[in-house]
C-alpha cells in the first residue's frame, strides 16, 4: 500500500480534530468508552518509525515447537530488535510462559483476577472464546473498531474484507472488542495422508470410499509390506482426546461421509444451525469407529491420543493413513525416512460414504483475536506494526525488501548465487520467527497461500514471496496436496457458531461436552451399545441443548 495514503488521511483527521476541539473545548471522546477514541490532538500521531520511541507491553505463550538460535529467547529476539530498529517500539515482555495444557490462558486468568499489570496487546486463540469473552467484560479491554477504521492499511482491510463474518465473535452491541487474526484459507482443512510405497508393495488404488479404505486398513495391518507384525501397525492413525474436529488425526470426516460433522455448528436444510454430534447421522460414523476399533484398524488408546501423539506412529513408520492438512508433508511426515528409508507420503482425496456423500471441517478465517488495552498510552503504535507486516510481508510485490522471507539466516538464506536455500540448509538450522512476532505468524492474507501453491502446483516458476516460500520450507508434495484439497473444495464446512458463549452455554456446556465425550468413547470402545447415542441425544436436549440451540440461533439471525 503506497504510505501517502495513510499520510494524506490522517492529515485531514487531525485536522478535523483541531477544528473538533476548538469548538468542543475538549477531546471530543468519552475517554470512559473505550480505548480505542483516536487521539484527539493536533499532531498526526501515527508514524512510520517512533523517535522517541515508544513501548508497546505484551506477554507470550510459547508454542513447545518453538525454537531459539543465537542465544536469542521470546523477549529478547531478532523480532523484536527489529521492531526497535525499524518502527522505534520498544517490546517490553510482562511475562511468558510455555503453552502446555493451557498454561497460557491459565496465566491470563491469574493475572487478571489478581489484578496485576494486564498487556497492552494480548492476542488469545479462538479455542479460548470464553476468556476472550471474560477479557472483553473485565473492562481492561476496549473497543477497536474506530481505531482499526482510522489506522489500519488498506492491505490490511482488504484482507479482512475476504470474509467480514471473521468480526462476529468479537462484535458486542455493535461494537468491535478485539481484532480477528487471519489464518490461510483452507489451512487446516483435512485429506488423508497415506503411505504410497504400502500401497504399490501390496499393488492396490488408494481408497475413494470408506469401504475401500477397510480393504487398504486390512492389508495394511495383516499383509504389511514393511514386515511389521499385525500389532505392531496402526492403518489409521487418529485420536480425540481434545476434539473430534480438530487440525490434525481427528476423525470427523468419518461422520461427514453419513452427512453431519461433530462438534460444531451446521446449517441445517431451513437455514438455520444445529449441533452436529446430536444428528441422527452420528450413530452410522461411530457405528464405523467401533467396528475399525474391534479390528484394530485405529489405535487402541484412540480416545487418550491428541493431535501430536497421532503424529508419531506416522513419524515412526508404524501407521499407513494419517488425516490432516495439505501442509503436513513438510511437517511432520518428512521425518518418516528418518525411521524407513522407503517412506513415501501421498495426499488423496477424503473418501466418501456409501451414496456419495463427504464433508470435512473447514477453517475459519480467524484463527485468534488480538484484544488492545484500554488505557494503552500509543494504541496507534500497534497498526505501525501490523500495517508493515501486512504491506511489507503479508503477500509483498516482486523485488521488495521481504522477497525470501523476514529475516535472513533464520527463515530463509540465500546461496552464493542468491538463490533460496531449501529450509533444511540454513546454517545453524531454520526457525519459525513468525512466532516471535507480537501477533503470531504476522500477517495472513486468507487467500494469498492457495494462490501461491496452485500456481506452482500448475508447474509456474516462484516468482512472489509466498511461492518461494512454499517451495523452499514447506515439504515437497505441499502443491500437490494443495491441488488435491481443491478437488473437493465444495465439501469443507465451517463451524457456523463463532459468536460469544451463550448464556446457557456458560452454566451447561461443561456438563454437555463432558456427557458427549463419555458417551462416544464408551460407545468406540465398546463398553456401551450403539443404540445408547440415542438416550445421550435426549438427555443432551434435556440438559440445556435445547435451550442452547435457541441461544445461537438467535445470535445467527442477529448477524445474517
Amino acid at each position: 500500500m503506497a504510505r501517502t495514503w495513510k499520510t494524506s488521511s490522517l492529515a485531514v483527521l487531525a485536522l478535523t480534530m483541531v477544528i473538533s476541539a476548538g469548538l468542543m473545548g475538549c477531546s471530543g471522546k468519552d475517554s470512559g468508552d473505550s480505548n480505542a477514541s483516536v487521539p484527539a490532538n493536533t499532531e498526526n500521531v501515527y508514524k512510520e518509525k517512533y523517535d522517541p520511541e515508544v513501548t508497546i507491553s505484551t506477554a507470550w505463550g510459547i508454542d513447545p515447537t518453538v525454537t531459539f538460535k543465537n542465544g536469542e529467547t521470546i523477549e529478547n529476539s531478532v523480532a523484536t530488535k527489529w521492531a526497535k530498529e525499524e518502527l522505534g517500539i520498544n517490546i517490553n515482555s510482562l511475562w511468558s510462559v510455555t503453552d502446555t495444557n493451557g498454561a497460557f490462558a491459565t496465566k491470563v486468568r491469574l493475572s487478571m483476577s489478581s489484578r496485576q499489570n494486564m498487556p497492552d496487546i494480548i492476542t488469545i486463540g479462538s479455542n479460548e472464546s470464553q476468556l476472550i469473552q471474560d477479557l472483553i467484560e473485565s473492562g481492561i479491554y476496549g473497543e477497536v473498531g474506530e481505531l482499526f477504521d482510522t489506522y489500519a492499511s488498506d492491505t490490511w482491510k482488504k484482507a479482512m474484507e475476504i470474509d467480514p463474518t471473521v468480526w462476529n465473535s468479537v462484535t458486542r452491541d455493535g461494537k468491535k472488542m478485539g481484532i480477528p487474526v487471519l489464518d490461510y484459507a483452507y489451512n487446516n482443512d483435512y485429506l488423508l495422508w497415506i503411505r504410497q510405497d504400502w500401497l504399490d508393495a501390496l499393488n492396490l488404488k488408494a481408497p475413494t470410499t470408506l469401504d475401500e479404505l477397510e480393504k487398504v486398513m486390512d492389508a495394511f495391518k495383516n499383509n504389511n509390506p514393511s514386515g511389521l507384525a499385525p500389532n505392531k501397525v496402526i492403518p489409521l492413525s487418529i485420536g480425540f482426546k481434545n476434539s473430534m474436529n480438530t487440525w490434525m488425526g481427528d476423525p470427523s470426516w468419518v461422520f461427514g461421509a453419513e452427512g453431519t460433522l461433530p462438534q460444531q455448528w451446521n446449517v441445517d436444510e431451513n437455514g438455520k444451525l444445529e449441533y452436529g454430534s446430536v444428528q441422527p447421522e452420528m450413530k452410522a460414523g461411530l457405528e464405523t469407529l467401533r467396528n475399525w476399533f474391534e479390528k484394530g484398524y485405529i489405535p487402541q488408546e484412540v480416545a487418550l491420543w491428541d493431535e501430536n501423539k497421532t503424529a508419531e506412529p506416522a513419524v515412526a513408520g508404524t501407521a499407513g493413513i494419517i488425516p490432516g492438512p495439505y501442509w503436513m508433508s513438510g511437517w511432520p511426515l518428512t521425518d518418516t525416512v528418518k525411521n524407513d528409508p522407503k517412506a513415501v507420503w501421498k495426499p488423496y482425496a477424503i473418501p466418501t460414504g456409501a451414496d456419495g456423500t463427504a464433508m470435512r471441517h473447514g477453517t475459519n478465517y480467524a484463527s485468534a483475536v488480538t484484544l488492545i488495552k484500554k488505557d494503552m498510552e500509543h494504541p496507534e503504535a500497534f497498526f505501525t506494526y501490523q500495517n508493515y507486516m501486512f504491506d511489507q510481508f503479508a503477500d509483498p510485490a516482486a523485488g521488495s525488501k521481504h522477497d525470501f522471507g523476514l529475516f535472513e539466516g533464520y527463515d530463509y538464506e540465500l546461496d552464493a548465487n542468491g538463490n533460496q536455500k531449501r529450509y533444511d540448509e540454513i546454517e545453524g538450522g531454520y526457525v519459525n520467527v513468525l512466532r516471535y512476532l507480537l501477533v503470531r505468524d504476522g500477517a495472513r492474507i486468507p487467500d494469498a497461500q492457495m494462490k501461491a501453491l496452485l500456481s506452482l502446483a500448475d508447474g509456474k516458476e516462484a516468482a512472489t514471496r509466498l511461492e518461494r516460500e512454499v517451495q523452499a520450507n514447506y515439504g515437497l508434495e505441499t502443491p500437490n496436496a494443495a491441488k488435491v484439497l481443491m478437488s473437493q473444495e465444495d465439501i469443507s464446512f465451517k463451524d457456523m457458531f463463532t459468536g460469544p458463549p451463550t448464556e446457557t452455554m456458560k452454566s451447561k456446556l461443561d456438563y454437555l461436552n463432558k456427557i458427549e465425550n463419555q458417551t462416544f468413547n464408551e460407545i468406540i470402545y465398546g463398553n456401551k451399545p450403539v443404540d445408547s447415542f440415542d438416550s445421550f441425544v435426549e438427555t443432551w436436549k434435556a440438559g440445556g441443548g435445547d435451550k442452547i440451540t435457541e441461544e445461537v440461533n438467535t445470535w445467527y439471525d442477529s448477524v445474517q
